[in-house]
């Protein structure tokens, strides 16, 4: 009964802005969208933190779609902008990822990492730097970002290894919360498309311990150091800082909702037309954060029947050596 009246106050307070979501992309979506509630203007824009309104407007068309076809209940949506900056530099992480919930009245903005991308040495360099993303799309094994529409599935944990913190040995079982696609992103979940924090197990080792659970046949488990890359790339997963999943992940889990995750690849090809042609991106109806634009140039979309051909090339020229156990533990 709860949800239903906080889904009913959602529609009736956000109901002229979702239908601005499903008109045609144009200019008009440069401007911060007519029917804003007070509570999320602030929000609205370009500075840090902000989501731009095409983002908006798309995010809660997806959202307010779902909702009517049942598929999604939750109050809550998600957003990302993966054309502005991810490593501000000094220390500073930017603020790209949206939780909005506009039954309560609240808006959250969190970092992400994108894509990292690949060089196939040889072949052709698709990978990205650290601060942004040029290179976007949805080959297997490619390590990019694929902007569209996704909806939240199932939440599982995988147990990675042990590593030490504070003088004792703790067990490091890593959340992953799997997304589901459409169009661009109908192959997330072939390509294990999710989102996690930010934390992986480095400088892998096999360590005497006979009495744990996660022993292998002789006794012994994976124990590494536990490195935190809140301010790096992904393998085309959506990461975020440990404190900012234990955040968002509980929302998520259990309860699906949908994630719209800008650019699309209709998005990078008008921004790179239009850059070619030494217009702005708002020049030809379209957005794209303009640091970032001044850094990488183009951007550029790679669909999986471009892009995957390259990749078995690379493999075929670069075969995997084969797998070794780990090392004894010093």
């Amino acid at each position: 009964m709860i949800r239903k009246m906080l889904l009913r106050r959602l529609f009736s307070m956000t109901g002229s802005v979702l239908a601005i979501g499903l008109a045609i992309p144009g200019a008009a979506e440069a401007a911060p969208p007519a029917g804003l509630p007070d509570w999320l203007r602030p929000h609205v824009g370009d500075g840090d933190g902000q989501i731009a309104p095409i983002i908006l407007q798309r995010a809660q068309a997806l959202y307010r779609s779902k909702v009517a076809s049942g598929i999604v209940k939750n109050p809550c949506y998600f957003a990302m902008d993966a054309t502005r900056p991810s490593d501000l530099g000094n220390g500073r992480i930017g603020e790209r990822f949206y939780m909005i919930c506009e039954a309560d009245q609240s808006f959250r903005a969190f970092s992400a990492g994108h894509g990292s991308g690949r060089n196939l040495s040889g072949i052709v360099d698709v990978s990205n730097g650290r601060e942004c993303a040029k290179n976007f799309g949805n080959a297997r094994d490619a390590l990019l970002t694929t902007g569209g529409s996704y909806v939240t599935a199932e939440a599982r944990a995988s147990f990675k290894g042990y590593y030490r913190s504070s003088g004792q040995i703790v067990a490091f079982s890593r959340p992953f919360v799997q997304f589901d696609g459409e169009g661009d992103t109908a192959n997330a979940r072939t390509r294990a498309i999710g989102g996690h924090p930010a934390q992986v197990l480095r400088g892998l080792c096999r360590r005497r311990d006979a009495a744990s659970p996660h022993a292998d046949a002789k006794g012994y488990v994976t124990f590494g150091t536990l490195v935190d890359y809140a301010a790096g790339r992904s393998n085309g997963c959506t990461s975020w800082s440990a404190a900012d999943a234990a955040r968002i992940i509980p929302v998520m889990q259990n309860d699906p909702t949908t994630l719209y995750i800008y650019p699309e690849a209709r998005d990078i090809e008008a921004v790179a037309a239009a850059a070619q042609a030494g217009r702005s991106p708002a020049s030809a109806g379209t957005y794209w954060n303009p640091t970032c634009l001044q850094q990488i140039g183009r951007p550029r979309f790679w669909p999986a029947a471009t892009l995957e051909p390259l990749i078995a090339r690379y493999k075929a020229a670069h075969p995997a050596p084969p797998p070794e156990p780990l090392p004894i533990c010093k």
